[in-house]
């Protein structure tokens, strides 16, 4: 066994690391306080490695060190999803600093990176908790610090001390966090960076991993090598399969990159972007190849280009199927019974109005030049339109759900033709994402108002004056979000104890910016306690968003209800229609 690993090592314990954490995501998810049913830190960091680790995949073999960082690095900063995924990235950022200037790393190369690891991870979040990742990930980089000092050179016996403390710290965080030992659970993001290690020392250790990680879009099999049977040329949306190597004049940091990348995404699909200090491969299937050529002319100068009309073969791969197939009926063989074969004549895709390939919601004002752009993450069609109403320009499906990921605030941002955006993350887990892609973009003023609700979000819009300076709105938003109280209604998916109270599987719950604060068998019974709990004198405004899961008729009885309770009060009754939760209710 080795002392030092090499990148061949290193890519088969990182890919290792990202399948034993996505075998795991489920039971990591379990671990979280709040049993509730949306997306988890399981979720948020299996997506971000498995974002990397499709991308080291398709770098295929051999690989060198630099590449294999850079690609870690460039790949989970992308993906990060959720508090516990941006913390994910930025340990594997930090980590692939010191990796990508050494061929070869020892153990005090591995401590080095350890100590760059944590420094990032601490250094992303604003105000770091402990007991949590960051605590487990410290004490990591406390042992290795002490192992490396200690003159020791087996890395086999490094690794595993390492891993024995990295539990040990981890089995501490509940004596650190009240929250965790009162539902007798340890941390999850702690547990899932454990699980990414315990793989990556199988791999080290030479043990069969059984993963299968498929590689990232464009890498894989070519969306025009479809069997005849699998579709017509018609269906072919982009159909030239272009690829060309950029040999780069000027540096192409990951800002750069994100940007290249994202017109790609404007212009095609199936995109691979690998970039190295001197170089940058290419291949994108799109309608106007020229568009990507010219574009890519800004960063150097071509080589290796090559174009190919998918139609045209996608055709005659039709005709030779078919003559193939006819053959078969001519001899006596017969046709498959699940084979269709269809040949139509050539000629252009079908064009049209279609949704944006990113997945973004986006106004058709979006591209016009103006001075202020926005930019909202919602769940729900009801709550889309309400964002729409108030002037939003891209709306991100995400929230509770699913997290969205930085590279999808970049892409966004790169869609909206304004000299400063207002980013409105609406859930608290979604906030460093947002922050993170705020450093990515470098030609636009992006800031982001850290509201953790919905309600928060709507506020903050309200309260936009375009007379106003972005530093007077961004004042004026920060405080008027603080007079929102926040609450929410769905389900228990397991038993637990949070703050006193003792839940049961399939219990209504509703929980307020700081905690439970309702619990029962009887919705409307829990959505009363809450707004009990959440309204005071001062209370003007009571906003009720209903989900999909509720009928009008019930939520306009529980409207009147809560009009009757609270006389003194406007009390607005809004369709939402956001999955999971049943109700989204704010006090201001």
């Amino acid at each position: 066994m080795s002392n030092t690993i090499d990148s061949a090592l290193f890519k088969k314990m990182f890919l290792a690391g990202a399948a034993s954490l996505e075998s795991k995501k489920e039971w990591i998810n379990e671990l979280n306080v709040f049993p509730v049913p949306d997306g988890d830190t399981g979720t948020n960091m299996t997506m971000t490695i498995m974002s990397a680790a499709k991308e080291v995949v398709g770098l295929g073999d051999p690989v060198d060190m630099l590449t294999l960082a850079k690609t870690i690095s460039s790949g989970s900063l992308r993906g990060a999803r959720g508090n516990s995924g941006v913390i994910l990235s930025q340990l594997l950022r930090g980590f692939t600093k010191v990796m990508k200037e050494n061929e070869v790393l020892d153990i005090p190369l591995m401590a080095e990176a350890c100590v760059n690891a944590v420094e990032s991870a601490y250094k992303a979040v604003m105000k770091p908790k402990e007991g949590t990742i960051l605590t487990v990930a410290k004490g990591i980089c406390d042992k290795a610090i002490e192992l490396k000092d200690s003159g020791l050179t087996d890395m086999n016996v490094f690794i595993d001390e390492l891993i024995k403390e990295g539990d040990r710290v981890l089995l501490t965080t509940p004596d650190l966090l009240p929250v965790l030992k009162q539902a007798g659970v340890v941390d999850s993001g702690g547990q899932g960076l454990m699980e990414v290690l315990r793989g990556a020392y199988d791999a080290f250790q030479g043990k069969e991993i059984a993963y299968e990680i498929t590689p990232a879009t464009g890498r894989g099999p070519s969306a025009g090598s479809m069997s005849a049977s699998a579709s017509s040329d018609a269906d072919i949306k982009f159909g030239y399969c272009t690829e060309f190597i950029i040999m780069l004049e000027k540096p192409f940091n990951v800002k750069l990159e994100l940007d290249f990348k994202a017109f790609l995404e404007s212009i095609g699909d199936s995109i691979v972007l690998v970039a190295d200090d001197d170089i940058v491969k290419v291949h994108v299937h799109t309608n106007d190849p020229g568009m990507a050529i010219q574009r890519a002319l800004k960063y150097g100068a071509l080589s290796n280009m090559k174009i190919d009309n998918m139609r045209l073969e996608h055709q005659e791969k039709i005709f030779k199927e078919s003559e193939k197939l006819a053959a078969g009926v001519n001899d006596g063989t017969g046709l498959p019974e699940d084979v269709n074969v269809t040949v139509e004549a050539c000629g252009d895709a079908k064009q049209g109005v279609e949704a944006d390939n990113s997945g973004l919601k986006i106004a058709p004002c979006a591209s016009e030049k103006k001075e202020m752009g926005f930019i909202a993450v919602s769940v729900g069609e009801g709550l889309d339109e309400i964002f729409s109403s108030l002037g939003v320009d891209i709306i991100i499906s995400g929230g509770q759900t699913m997290n969205p990921s930085t590279e999808d605030f970049v892409n966004a941002c790169n869609k909206i033709n304004a000299e400063n955006i207002f980013i409105f993350p609406n859930n608290k887990n979604i906030v460093m994402a947002a922050n993170q892609a705020k450093f990515l973009v470098e030609d636009k003023n992006i800031v982001v108002i850290p509201t953790k609700t919905i309600p928060q979000g709507i506020t903050a819009i309200i309260n936009y004056v375009p007379d106003m300076t972005v530093e007077e709105n961004e004042s004026v938003m920060l405080s008027e979000i603080t007079n929102v109280k926040s609450g929410e209604v769905t389900y228990a998916v397991r038993d637990t104890m949070i703050d006193d109270k003792e839940i049961k599987e399939g219990d209504y719950m509703g929980i307020g910016d700081k905690g439970i604060l309702s619990v029962g068998t009887d919705m409307n019974n829990v959505v009363y306690e809450m707004v009990d709990a959440m309204a005071n004198e001062d209370t003007e405004l009571i906003s009720i968003y209903y989900g999909e899961d509720v009928d009008e008729q019930s939520a306009d009885e529980l409207c009147r209800t809560l009009a009757d309770r609270y006389g003194d009060c406007d009390v607005e009754l809004q369709f939402g229609g956001q999955p999971i939760y049943y109700y989204i209710v704010s006090c201001e």
